[in-house]
């Protein structure tokens, strides 16, 4: 506002300058204003002798008007200098009584008019002043809106990102567990599959085994027995102990070995359907875990997507109504900062 400030300290020299020069023409022509002026004396003056005093009144009033209006740089008083000095002979030459009552109409024509415009410019200098504050504040609110907004704009859509990378590496991990419960599946079921024929085959084995010996020991201990109850009877064949005991005794061996590898088919199987159901349990908790985890994030990657969208929306709404405010605050500085004209300027 120093443009204003300047105008106001103008407008107040000038002011004080005019009224200078009505008290110079108060004070300094009351005497020869009743002398020049006075209807007796006036009548009795020659023609010349009222010449001669109306024209040094006329030239000590307009002398002091340039030279107020040469200190003050004042084109206004040099103005209304030529002003009067062209009053005052008019008024000398109609034989007006008192030419300087319209001198002091004209300074006081003007320090009103300066005072009118004084006031006028105080209340465009307060309606500025208001208008600059509220319009200050609003620009200053909607600022600090749009930077607050912005930062959540940019934080809903950061944290959106980071949750939708994390939902896709849950979905990755999920999918690896699924694939990996499938083979674990298709293994599981290989196994077992070995295992039944493996056992079948081993129990038949055995079978076979325990069915041979059960022979064996029969036909040997009825062949002893018979030997036993008739021993003078012919013999006409006889019981090959020693080759039958051998076989026996092999039969013994095989039956015991098959007996192991059953036994220790059947723990391998049980220990591999433990592994299986172990692994399958983990699998299912963890893919339970995973998939919550993946419908809590992407519930809250869409809650902040639907967050951004609003702050967004927000923000537009704001640049518009700072757009706005803007242009009115460029409109309130073409009407309040462009500096006004001075008296001179405007009278010119």
């Amino acid at each position: 506002m120093e443009d204003h400030e300047a105008t106001v300290k103008n407008r107040a020299e000038e002011l004080k300058a005019l009224a200078g020069a009505k008290r110079a023409v108060m004070d300094a022509t009351g005497g020869g204003e009743s002398l020049v002026y006075s209807t007796t004396s006036f009548l009795q003056l020659s023609g010349g002798e009222k010449a001669s005093r109306v024209w040094l009144a006329n030239f000590e009033v307009v002398n002091f008007l340039r030279r107020l209006a040469h200190a003050q740089q004042s084109t206004e008083l040099f103005q209304l200098a030529g002003r009067i000095s062209n009053v005052m002979q008019l008024a000398a030459t109609a034989g007006n009584s008192d030419p300087f009552a319209k001198v002091k109409g004209l300074i006081s024509d003007m320090i009103e008019r300066l005072m009118k415009e004084a006031g006028e410019d105080a209340a465009h200098k307060a309606y500025c002043d208001k208008e600059y504050g509220e319009t200050k504040q609003k620009l200053d609110e909607l600022k600090y809106d749009i930077e607050k907004y912005t930062s959540k704009l940019d934080k809903a859509k950061s944290d959106s990102m980071t949750l939708k990378d994390e939902v896709a590496t849950r979905q990755s991990e999920t999918a690896k567990i699924i694939k990996s419960q499938a083979e674990a599946d298709k293994l599981r079921g290989e196994e077992y599959k070995i295992y039944v024929q493996s056992k079948a085959d081993l129990e038949q084995g055995l079978s076979g085994v325990r069915l041979a010996l059960k022979i064996l020991h029969e036909y040997y201990s009825n062949q002893a027995s018979l030997a036993q109850q008739a021993p003078d009877a012919p013999v006409l064949h006889s019981a090959a102990q020693g080759a039958g005991g051998g076989i026996i005794a092999m039969l013994e061996v095989i039956e015991s070995d098959f007996g192991k590898s059953l036994a220790s088919t059947e723990m391998t199987e049980d220990e591999a359907a433990t592994a299986y159901q172990k692994l399958s349990m983990e699998n299912k908790m963890a893919k339970k875990l995973k998939e919550n985890d993946v419908e809590f994030k992407a519930k809250a990657a869409a809650g902040l997507d639907k967050a951004a969208t609003e702050f967004a929306a927000d923000l537009d709404s704001m640049q518009t109504e700072l757009d706005a405010v803007l242009e009115y605050y460029a409109k309130i500085r073409a009407m309040c900062e462009i500096k006004p004209l001075t008296y001179e300027e405007r009278a010119a």
